[in-house]
């Protein structure tokens, strides 16, 4: 358990590298349960969620080792009898083993997985899809069990743009016998980067127009090489917390391809934004005015960005209106903002009114997910006094040494370790 301690006020300059993709790393390393050879992944964020991630692949029998942002992956022989499911309760990705362990084992017993408290996130999607392959499931005793005499490729057409069960088909699709087409597929960034390493490997996937992607069916993959592609997640939380100190400061390895939805609303509040060939410089000229949100699929405006814009809007002029249809827990955030001395109006589980320019106070807070301890981080360094932010636990989970690369950039962070 750690909390950190902020006193806000402070003006934030420099420059900050953007680490490796939280969302890419995970399914990547779970789609290493497929090579026959030994896998090599660079910029893979040092983060808890891939710890936990790294540490169940070592129970189902892989070697590996993880060194500076580098992980080594050498094939064992897959044992699922002795897969630890206490990690598989902790992490929501850990859903990301099914697919593989299908496809190689014909059969997968693992614990419903945990996460974020961020609203229901049935698996519906990632069955419907599985028993179109030739798999039979269900679900007992809080348990996921798929069991199949042989994956055949399937025409699938999803119920929902889910990307978790858009990379699930994908790796299980890899060694079904024939094509699998999924149609209405999740497009991420991170689904893309998913595909890269599994070509890299010597599957046959193709991702076309009308968000369908197309897979043939091949007997075995091998090992490879492979770099993370950097956390646009990441650029949209720092963005925010310049733009919300009324700071400049250029972040460094950046995909701006991944980022057209963010850069579109940053510069409609009033952001400038000078782009490189990998970094981007942000700052305001003059004021923030208030904006409307709404999350959406790639390459809409992403889920894992609207708590950061929601304290952005306490700093915008007018009353911004957020919409995150996705999840119905995602808006706990807003209380403690308000706890902060701003002013919004929950109108439902999906939707929020948040009117600036509020002064912050600085309190005790808690961040009860990834996201919102981010942005909780955030309204610290833009509150006057002294901030104290509990629940930073949630924090690294998705954020490599996020305080200390803040404080690199001048803010007064302090983590102290209970």
């Amino acid at each position: 358990m750690s909390t950190l301690i902020i006193h806000g006020g402070k003006k934030l300059k420099g420059e900050v590298k953007i680490a490796g993709m939280k969302n890419a790393a995970t399914p990547i390393l779970a789609a290493t349960l497929l090579a026959k050879e030994k896998c090599i992944i660079s910029n893979v964020p040092d983060i808890i969620d891939v710890r936990v991630m790294v540490d169940i692949l070592k129970s189902l029998g892989s070697d590996i080792e993880f060194n500076n942002n580098v992980v080594t992956v050498n094939p064992g022989k897959l044992d699922l009898s002795t897969l630890n499911e206490d990690l598989v309760k902790k992490l929501r990705s850990s859903i990301l083993i099914l697919g593989p362990l299908l496809a190689i084992l014909g059969k997968v017993s693992i614990p419903e997985p945990g996460g974020c408290i961020i609203g229901k996130r049935p698996i519906d999607t990632h069955l419907f899809g599985f028993e179109k392959l030739g798999a039979k499931t269900e679900q007992k005793d809080k348990k996921i069990i798929l069991t199949s005499n042989g994956l055949v490729g399937a025409d699938i057409i999803l119920p929902e743009f889910s990307v978790t069960a858009t990379e699930n088909l994908i790796m299980a699709a890899c060694l079904a016998k024939g094509r699998t087409i999924i149609r209405l597929a999740a497009f991420e960034p991170h689904v893309e980067d998913l595909v890269l390493f599994l070509n890299k490997m010597g599957a046959k996937i193709k991702m076309e127009l009308r968000n369908t992607i197309i897979i043939d069916g091949v007997k075995e993959l091998t090992g490879t090489e492979h770099k993370v592609i950097p956390d646009s997640i990441e650029v949209g939380t720092f963005a925010v917390a310049a733009l919300a100190t009324g700071s400049k400061i250029t972040l460094k390895g950046v995909e701006h391809n991944h980022l057209d939805a963010v850069y579109s609303l940053l510069e409609h509040i009033g952001a400038t934004l000078e782009k490189n060939d990998d970094s981007l410089t942000i700052y305001a000229k003059d004021g923030l005015k208030a904006f409307k949100l709404q999350a959406l699929p790639f390459p809409g405006f992403p889920t894992d960005l609207q708590a950061p814009f929601g304290v952005l809007a306490t700093q915008c002029e007018g009353i911004s209106l957020i919409h995150d249809p996705m999840y119905e827990g995602r808006l706990g955030h807003i209380r403690e903002l308000e706890k902060m001395g701003a002013y919004a109006v929950i109108c439902d589980l999906h939707r929020v009114a948040v009117s600036g320019i509020t002064s912050l106070i600085g309190t005790t807070i808690k961040g009860l997910d990834l996201r919102a301890g981010a942005t909780l981080v955030i309204a610290g360094l833009v509150a006057s006094g002294k901030t104290i932010v509990q629940g930073v636990e949630n924090l690294d989970r998705g954020y490599e040494n996020f305080d200390e690369r803040l404080k690199l950039l001048g803010a007064d962070i302090e983590r102290v370790n209970e």
